[in-house]
């Protein structure tokens, strides 16, 4: 193995990329972390770069792989404390490795992808994503209490309700809502500490303090945040260590009259693996839920994006069937209608509903009918009336016990994931209990009338 104090970061770059290759699957990583090559590195600044084919490309990095990333690169190399993903330009030299401290310096906040904004002048090391403000952020009904929620939290007087706890699926907002709450908190108070991370960041940096036996600057750093902004904080589930650190960091900031915003996947009171005093914490303050975006919002989003795109012809027709097929996520909206751009662009193709349609046909066949199980765990609690955490607890009572199998069933039917990983969803379950679900309902559908009533009605509801 190279190391990290003689050999030089470029050749590093192929033992970072052959674990993120172990840890995310040969296929996701060879068609987006594979066409990376190594940029530079600033010794000074602790910045690695790394570039990108393409602007989608790596834009689609920045927001995926990110974290991952930066905690590979501090896996082998310490004193990395940023890493960017630019597209394929001229880069500098790459600095001598022989200067860089064989320490890593103290604890401050990492940031995968600096802004213009911030990058450079900073004083207090943050920095967030230019694009992600208040002005950027389409509202409408299904995330207007958690705009409004964050926009109080921001604006720096007296708050009703601390910690902020924003929650909901994948993609529909609530990072960009951290970002402008940061932004416009920094803009009212320019002398303000912000500290934005990820819990999984969180964990990283607690554990590199302790094994570096100073968890002292760790805790001083982080608590003396004005205001400290925490992203999916489901990940530090089952880490009793970082939970015990989480709450008292939680405490000492509530305690101090600091601002605390929290985000996770799910409500409070659905989060497994947390420990109780720290959820009773998360739901002292307000928690808002951020909606998956309805057709109205997905129309006005993709209108907002048009804006800042006024060269570009988008006929009603496309911007009506971009609002109608894509709707799992915002992120997914707003990287559909950049594809079809910029594959215009590269084609030199007028932008009709033909071209639409084959630009994104991978994208059109896997929401067709694509379901989550996060959605049918949800479904499946609302029909029967139970709590969404019931799918991934431990009780056999049968009115839970038989719901849950429900919801595994229709996992097996509806979904691509495989046996084990529908296991996995439900609580940490093994295959076979999920084939003994399986095999089970589709006993009871043919000779319980109530049963399959229930199964059908539900199928309409997705397949609808």
């Amino acid at each position: 193995m190279t190391s990290a104090r003689t050999g030089a970061p470029a050749m590093l770059w192929g033992e970072v990329a052959t674990g993120l290759r172990r840890t995310i699957g040969a296929r996701t990583f060879d068609g987006w972390l594979k066409p990376l090559s190594f940029g530079s590195f600033d010794a000074e600044e602790g910045t690695i770069r790394l570039i990108a084919p393409s602007d989608f490309t790596a834009a689609w990095v920045r927001t995926h792989f990110s974290d991952q990333l930066l905690v590979a690169w501090r896996a082998t190399m310490p004193a990395v404390r940023h890493v960017l993903i630019e597209t394929g330009v001229a880069m500098p030299k790459v600095a001598d490795f022989a200067a860089v401290p064989a320490a890593p310096p103290p604890p401050a906040p990492l940031v995968s992808q600096p802004s213009t904004a911030t990058a450079g002048g900073d004083r207090t090391g943050i920095s967030l994503e230019a694009r992600y403000t208040f002005d950027a952020f389409v509202v409408g009904k299904p995330n207007e209490v958690a705009y409004n929620a964050a926009r109080t939290m921001a604006e720096g007087g007296a708050i009703a309700f601390n910690p902020l706890f924003l929650h909901g699926g994948t993609g529909l907002g609530k990072t960009h809502l951290m970002h402008a709450i940061g932004h416009e908190y920094r803009l009212r108070h320019p002398n303000a500490r912000v500290v934005y991370m990820s819990a999984e960041r969180f964990m990283f940096e607690f554990v590199a303090a302790m094994r570096a036996k100073d968890t002292f600057s760790f805790k001083q750093w982080l608590r003396a945040a004005d205001l400290l902004l925490i992203d999916d904080v489901q990940f530090i589930a089952g880490k009793d260590s970082t939970q015990e650190e989480f709450f008292h960091t939680m405490n000492e900031l509530i305690s101090a009259g600091r601002r605390l915003v929290i985000s996770a996947d799910r409500s409070p009171q659905d989060l497994e693996g947390i420990e109780g005093r720290i959820l009773s914490r998360l739901s002292w303050g307000l928690v808002a839920d951020v909606n998956p975006a309805d057709f109205e919002l997905r129309l006005n989003i993709i209108m907002k994006k048009m804006e800042a795109m006024p060269q570009v012809d988008l006929p009603r027709d496309v911007v009506m069937f971009l609002a109608k097929r894509i709707s799992a996520s915002v992120r997914e909206l707003e990287g559909a209608l950049t594809r079809v751009v910029a594959y215009a662009r590269l084609t030199g193709k007028p932008i009709d509903l033909a071209f639409t349609e084959e630009t994104l046909a991978d994208l059109l066949r896997a929401t067709q009918r694509r379901v989550t199980i996060d959605e049918i765990q949800r479904r499946v609690s609302d029909h029967f009336r139970i709590r969404p955490s019931e799918m991934v607890s431990a009780r056999r009572a049968r009115e839970v016990a038989r719901p849950r199998q429900i919801a595994m069933y229709l996992a097996k039917q509806l979904t691509p994931r495989s046996l084990p990983e529908i296991g996995r969803r439900f609580g940490g379950r093994d295959h076979t209990t999920v084939i003994h679900a399986v095999r089970q309902i589709e006993k009871l559908r043919a000779t319980d009338a109530e049963l399959d009533a229930d199964v059908r009605l539900l199928l309409r509801q997705f397949e609808g």
